[in-house]
């Protein structure tokens, strides 16, 4: 029996000719990733075992972005704490405010992660880099510190689903609605700690940003990875952003999956996951009248340069319902340089939007857009669970940069389709 992606990955850096499915291994590491929440934890655990130093000073990668800029005295006691460690034991990938952005949108930028790396990260959303054919997955803070003191972890080998895609999204559908398509067909727990493997000819037909959204979101249905097969989009990403060498692994023809699943691309309708789960899925179609307080175009998910300008495209020469907060989170610092050179942070203030710094703010209930109890957000963000971006009695509904800008023009959850019927016929 032949193995998958992350089989043959997982295999080569555990130095062994070939791994099963459930078998028990330590794999060398090419990255170990920590945030302002999970790393004083981590070094907390660093310092009670004694470790001198990391294993690797390259190899490290450690960014400030939840609470960042600090919010309140224990945020900055948190960011402080973080930054003497990094200062003390010479970490190169370290990355507070002014070279900041968030963790999952800024490894990718900065070349740290390329084909055939296995990555951990003290983050659930580590997962994000599989759209670049790594092995990378969220762990624990005590992983963290082990993993920074010795570059190596201890893995079970997860078996796998094969997601075959294929055709063409229509045009308004991306990433976001796929994956938020295949949660709700799965459910939060469909994939437990098992591979989602992306491959077909529809691959070819998404973006690097859609493949970085969809694997982001792997995690939401409960897997421990998710990986796209490498393409020529992949390696021209890879090449535009980074030096480091990189392997191509490709599944075996023989490969065992627990389960083959095809996706025609052409039939995803825009989508939307109502609270309190990210399976709570409904067409565009199916969503009725949902009125809301507050758009948030953003996070880890969706603060890319496609995101910003597929709301910019919607928005532009437009006016926010009002009354609607819109916030705009930008990616990575150099995601808002290139907005401003794009003219998109101008449409959108003069839409009516607001633009925050590249932190995770809101999407875990941080900061720069808490809710109040009874109010409704629509959120490009990846979770919607009870209180998650503010009161507990508040709701977050999931979907695209799309759905989120229709829905700042009309106050209410919209299909983007007839935002621009609406448009054209001078309505």
């Amino acid at each position: 029996m032949g193995m998958t992606m992350t089989q043959k990955i997982l295999a080569a850096h555990a130095n062994l000719e070939k791994v099963e499915a459930g078998q028990l291994i330590q794999a060398n590491l090419d990255l170990v990733l920590g945030n302002d929440i999970t790393t004083p934890v981590a070094i907390n655990e660093f310092n009670k075992i004694g470790f001198d130093g990391v294993f690797d000073k390259s190899k490290i990668a450690i960014v400030p972005d939840h609470f960042t800029p600090n919010k309140d005295i224990k945020a900055a006691e948190q960011c402080k704490y973080v930054r003497e460690f990094a200062l003390e034991k010479e970490v190169e990938n370290y990355f507070e405010v002014g070279e900041m952005g968030i963790e999952h949108a800024l490894i990718p930028e900065k070349g740290l992660v390329v084909p055939g790396d296995v990555v951990i990260g003290a983050d659930s959303h580590t997962c994000t880099y599989g759209a670049l054919g790594a092995f990378s997955t969220g762990i624990g803070s005590t992983d963290m510190a082990a993993g920074m003191a010795t570059g190596k972890a201890w893995f079970k080998v997860p078996s796998a689903i094969k997601f075959v895609l294929k055709n063409t999204p229509s045009k308004h559908v991306s990433g976001k609605d796929i994956i938020l398509n295949i949660i709700g067909m799965i459910g939060v727990d469909g994939a437990l700690y098992k591979s989602m493997e992306f491959v077909g000819e529809g691959v070819h037909n998404l973006s690097m940003d859609s493949r970085l959204c969809m694997a982001n979101m792997a995690i939401e249905a409960g897997a421990k990875n998710g990986i796209f097969i490498v393409d020529e989009k992949t390696i021209e990403f890879v090449k535009e952003h980074s030096i480091k060498p990189y392997t191509i692994y490709e599944p075996d023809k023989d490969a065992y999956y627990d389960e083959v699943i095809e996706i025609d691309l052409s039939k995803i309708r825009p989508t939307v996951a109502f609270p309190h789960l990210p399976s709570n899925t409904k067409t565009i179609d199916e969503v009725g009248m949902v009125e809301i307080d507050q758009v948030v175009i953003g996070s880890c998910t969706n603060g890319r340069m496609e995101d910003l300008r597929i709301a910019r495209d919607i928005l532009k020469g437009k006016k926010v319902k009002k009354g609607i907060r819109t916030i705009v989170f930008p990616g990575t610092q150099k995601i808002y340089l290139q907005a401003i050179r794009e003219g998109i942070v101008e449409d959108l203030v003069e839409a009516g939007c607001v633009f925050s710094t590249a932190t995770c703010g809101p999407c875990l209930g941080g900061h720069m857009g808490i809710l109040a109890k009874g109010e409704r957000a629509i959120a490009t963000t990846n979770r919607n669970f009870v209180g998650r971006m503010g009161h507990v009695e508040s709701e977050v509904y999931l979907a695209s940069p799309a759905v989120a800008a229709a829905s700042a023009l009309t106050g209410y959850i919209s299909n983007p389709e007839k935002v621009e019927v609406l448009e054209e016929v001078g309505i």
